[in-house]
């Protein structure tokens, strides 16, 4: 998996983890720790983990105008904390919204910076 398809499937997440906390909200209640918020946080933050790797390396080499490492870090500390924090209910609705959307325009404004490489790469060749 490429870090273009990384960046789709971590947007899709943070797609999923509004809708989750909405619909918590909603049925009024508390996951199973170990059934529901564990497996798929230890999932997605290993997918975390190895998108920043890639984006630091990817960083480096291509030196995209508008992406710079701190961004990997935020996001990666970011989306760690909303993605278990969207299995409960108790969550603070503003900030966490907030954590979302700065997160999917960080992960856009990465997608918009690898297709701007592609294209520049497709010219030269």
């Amino acid at each position: 998996m490429n870090l273009e398809e990384k960046c789709r499937i971590l947007l899709m997440v943070c797609t999923e983890c509004l809708d989750r906390h909405t619909q918590m909200r909603e049925l009024d209640r508390e996951p199973d720790f170990f059934i529901e918020v564990k497996p798929y946080a230890d999932k997605y933050h290993i997918l975390l983990d190895e998108w920043s790797e890639e984006s630091y390396a990817w960083v480096k080499a291509a030196k995209p105008k508008y992406v710079h490492p701190v961004q990997i870090d935020a996001l990666t500390d970011s989306m760690k904390q909303f993605i278990v924090q969207s299995f409960y209910k108790k969550t603070g609705l503003k900030r966490f919204v907030l954590s979302i959307r700065s997160a999917e325009y960080t992960l856009k404004t990465f997608l918009d910076a690898l297709e701007e490489e592609a294209r520049v790469n497709d010219e030269f060749q």
